[in-house]
């Protein structure tokens, strides 16, 4: 039986300790207090975890089986909330929430299957840098999330019934966010962004997706395998249907260009990072990657 309360669920890991006292203070002072709390924790015990920060009581605790990977441990935490919730609200924890997160994302719910919201980016201590994460404009889905993705772990809410039916993400899959909207999409699901911000997102040295420039090397680089990874799982048949695999294809072909021409050798990797940190930037994640700007760089 699910309830009409939501459920909202982060991971917590090792390194995210000096950003709990934030993003807890952001949970208690929603303007929505309907929904419970549930907390993943990947490679964190709790017992010692406590010894070392305050742990909110109100909070229930999914532990990881030992050896998980990211990807498991989210994938289960999912198939054991959508049987209980009738939807459920994505944050990250060394990100913190705005005071409307949770009342706004519950609003876009009653007539969306997914929704996303805008990011205030701020840097890793926390100072507003005047940036908004999200796309511009009017958005086809179908085109923008073929190569981009602003549909995260932090700022994302779906309806149980949609999660439900999602297949599940390979054990090593890094993209786990974009893996989920992606076969979202491709199951009909509607989509909405809310271009207001209702988080803070941190940018740090920690972050897999970097958005704000500038951007060194390796930042392309792992970048760029990540983008790669996403697009093999999706393009594999026994993973995906033929309609996403097809779709996909020419994005994966381009990226593998791009990997073979400009990742693999530094002198023409050197000179595709400082074009790149010339160029006006976007705010979505994977922007980075095999710019379409600078593709002569590639194919020629």
């Amino acid at each position: 039986m699910t309830t009409d309360r939501l459920a909202l669920y982060t991971t917590w890991y090792p390194g995210v300790e000096p950003y709990l006292p934030a993003w807890w203070s952001s949970v208690h002072a929603q303007t929505d207090q309907d929904f419970d709390l549930w907390i993943g924790l990947d490679g964190l015990d709790p017992d010692e975890l406590s010894a070392r920060v305050s742990l909110p009581l109100a909070a229930s605790w999914i532990i990881a089986s030992p050896n998980a990977t990211p990807s498991q441990i989210r994938q289960h935490a999912i198939a054991r909330l959508t049987d209980s919730y009738h939807a459920l609200v994505f944050v990250d924890s060394d990100d913190w929430l705005l005071p409307d997160r949770v009342e706004t994302a519950r609003a876009a719910l009653a007539s969306h299957d997914v929704s996303a919201c805008a990011l205030k980016i701020v840097d890793g201590a926390g100072r507003d840098l005047g940036l908004v994460f999200g796309p511009e404009g009017e958005v086809d889905w179908r085109e923008f999330l073929s190569r981009y993705n602003v549909f995260g772990l932090s700022n994302t809410a779906y309806r149980s019934e949609i999660l439900r039916r999602l297949p599940k993400a390979p054990p090593d899959c890094v993209a786990f966010d974009w893996h989920l909207v992606t076969h979202a999409l491709c199951g009909g699901a509607s989509l909405h962004f809310d271009e207001t911000p209702r988080m803070a997102y941190r940018q740090s040295g920690h972050n897999l997706a970097r958005v704000v420039r500038p951007f060194a090397p390796a930042d392309i680089e792992q970048a760029t395998k990540i983008v790669l990874s996403h697009y093999r799982a999706l393009t594999e048949p026994a993973r995906t249907s033929r309609e996403l695999s097809l779709r996909l294809e020419p994005a994966r072909a381009r990226v593998e260009q791009f990997f073979e021409r400009v990742i693999s050798r530094p002198e023409r990797l050197e000179a595709y990072v400082a074009a790149l940190n010339e160029l006006e930037p976007r705010y979505v994640w994977w922007w980075c990657v095999a710019h379409p700007q600078l593709e002569r760089q590639w194919t020629n």
